[in-house]
């Protein structure tokens, strides 16, 4: 597992602007890859938000795994003052049902009077952009296969009453659930000099292993039963994609680095299947245990503190002067 972490400057400027933005933001749309939904949801943003009607948005639905997509919506749904829904950004007619939802969520808001004020927000490259194009049915908002396009807040006018506030893609400054920095590398949202890509590719191929060996021979055709795949060492299983993927250096030998490429490529892409690599109850043990790991590192770091500043010696109290004044 590697640890990955990515909170380039400009995303400081973004949670000082997105946190004076909320103070007058009616609803909160957080946008979620639906590969990743744990993952891929702001923790930080949560703080912000607070108990504010939130509308999660599980975008990407048609790369994801259909049945592991219901068990998240129920999950986000029992959740209070929630509603969450699953769409693909470029689908118009699912995107339609956005507007509606907001208002759904916020009735006491609408008209010239008292407008709808909707803050849409998500980490980078989840498809932000490329949603709001779709919303308006035009070009309005840059979107690239790629993090950190946004950079500036928009102000979008969705109708006369009902004002968008696209803000650039937002991560955290502590990425602390290993698993969480591994998906979020896997799935581009991360930038590329942030992580190792055959690293990142060994996680999501031994994830894929256990969840996925099936989808994993009908893409490389390794001639593999799915258990002898699934058993399969990690970089064994990398090294046999790259010999299928002509990933190859002078002499026949395998070049992982280009083996990674390939499989991360065909993840993003979807071209290895409908993929969600966790779901509500597995990512729920992974924080559970990230956050028992980062207390005890707190915990051993004030307890060095305390050792050193125990240690250093103390100045001796300085005598009071004997002189007398004149």
């Amino acid at each position: 597992m590697v640890s990955v972490q990515w909170f380039p400057g400009h995303m400081h400027a973004t949670q000082k602007a997105l946190r004076e933005r909320l103070k007058s933001t009616d609803v909160i749309i957080e946008l979620l890859d639906a590969r990743l939904p744990g993952s891929s949801a702001n923790p930080l943003l949560a703080q912000l938000i607070g108990d504010r009607p939130t509308l999660k948005i599980l975008n990407k639905e048609d790369l994801a795994d259909p049945v592991r997509t219901v068990q998240w919506l129920a999950h986000y749904n029992a959740q209070p003052r929630t509603r969450a829904i699953a769409l693909h950004a470029h689908t118009p007619g699912p995107a339609r049902t956005l507007m509606a939802e907001c208002r759904r969520l916020a009735p006491h808001r609408g008209g010239m009077v008292k407008p709808l004020r909707v803050l849409i927000a998500g980490i980078p490259n989840v498809g932000k952009s490329t949603l709001i194009n779709t919303l308006l049915g035009k070009r309005a908002a840059k979107a690239a296969d790629e993090p950190g396009v946004t950079r500036q807040e928009q102000r979008i006018v969705l109708a006369d009453d009902v004002y968008l506030y696209d803000t650039p893609g937002l991560l955290w400054p502590k990425i602390i659930v290993p698993e969480s920095g591994d998906w979020l590398a896997a799935s581009g949202a991360v930038g590329r000099n942030a992580f190792d890509e055959e690293a990142v590719a060994l996680a999501l191929l031994r994830a894929l292993q256990a969840d996925y060996p099936a989808l994993l021979e009908a893409r490389y055709r390794l001639g593999l039963a799915q258990a002898a795949l699934a058993a399969l060492p990690d970089h064994e299983l990398l090294a046999a994609i790259g010999r299928k993927r002509g990933a190859l250096l002078p002499g026949g030998r395998i070049d992982p680095h280009k083996a990674a490429e390939a499989v991360l490529a065909d993840f993003r892409a979807g071209a290895i299947g409908r993929i969600t690599l966790e779901t509500p109850h597995t990512f729920a043990a992974w924080l559970h245990a990230a956050q028992a790991a980062e207390a005890q590192r707190q915990a051993l770091r004030q307890g060095r503190r305390t050792a050193r500043q125990d240690a250093t010696p103390q100045a001796a109290p300085s005598k009071p002067s004997t002189r007398s004044s004149p």
